[in-house]
């Protein structure tokens, strides 16, 4: 597994998340972590709400991500169980283990939770509940450092206003590839945000990534 570097947090980031959006968002941040994605079937127990969907996944992806580089990097994570007395203070430091983050986003419409369209149908059927009226987007996070009791789970809610649109506006945007790897089957930042009237909340947080709560949170690893 690739190394990773300290950084200007004094810590090395995972970001458990091959996601172009929130990689880009970190980068534009300062950040360059190391992107290893999770690997789990994103499936909740029943009877969830929004909130405990939310952070159950993204516990559960960075628990696994945890798991793996736990496994290729065990020396660390016993250096950090049993410190030697005689590193200094910069060694400590430099070799703390990594803090994971995880998120997963989703969108909720009268009860329903709605991640990511399954296909044409299914992504017009989601927006056509959506147009003309009112939903939240809710991602939770966890931060994690590896091999350590220290973890950090919250979670970030933003209403979203849409406009009303077509049945032929509609099939048009299904025909893009835009709608098919994000929740609810839209990006704000993209082609659709032509029918987002207004939000009250967090911009970031629909993109999927709420940075301001994450690097408060991050605060705390350092």
């Amino acid at each position: 597994m690739a190394d990773v570097s300290p950084t200007s947090v004094g810590r090395s980031l995972i970001l458990a998340s091959g996601s172009p959006r929130r990689i880009e968002m970190m980068q534009a941040h300062g950040y360059d972590p190391l992107v290893l994605p999770a690997e789990i079937e994103e499936n909740v127990p029943l009877h969830h709400s929004m909130t405990d969907t939310v952070t159950y996944l993204a516990l559960k992806k960075a628990r696994d991500v945890e798991a793996r580089w736990l496994s290729e990097n065990r020396s660390c994570a016993d250096a950090v169980a049993a410190p030697d007395a005689s590193e200094t203070a910069e060694a400590a430091v430099s070799d703390r283990p990594p803090v994971i983050i995880a998120a997963d986003t989703v969108v909720c419409y009268q009860g329903e939770i709605m991640g990511k369209p399954s296909d044409k149908e299914d992504g017009f059927r989601m927006l056509s509940a959506l147009r003309g009226d009112v939903h939240d987007v809710v991602t939770g996070v966890a931060l994690v450092e590896a091999g350590a009791q220290h973890a950090r789970v919250f979670y970030e809610i933003t209403r979203v206003f849409f406009k009303d649109y077509s049945d032929e506006e509609l099939l048009a945007y299904l025909d893009t590839d835009e709608a098919y790897d994000k929740a609810g089957g839209y990006a704000i930042q993209g082609w659709f945000s032509r029918y987002v009237d207004h939000i009250e909340g967090d911009y970031d947080n629909v993109v999927g990534f709420p940075w301001k709560r994450i690097e408060k949170e991050l605060a705390h690893f350092i």
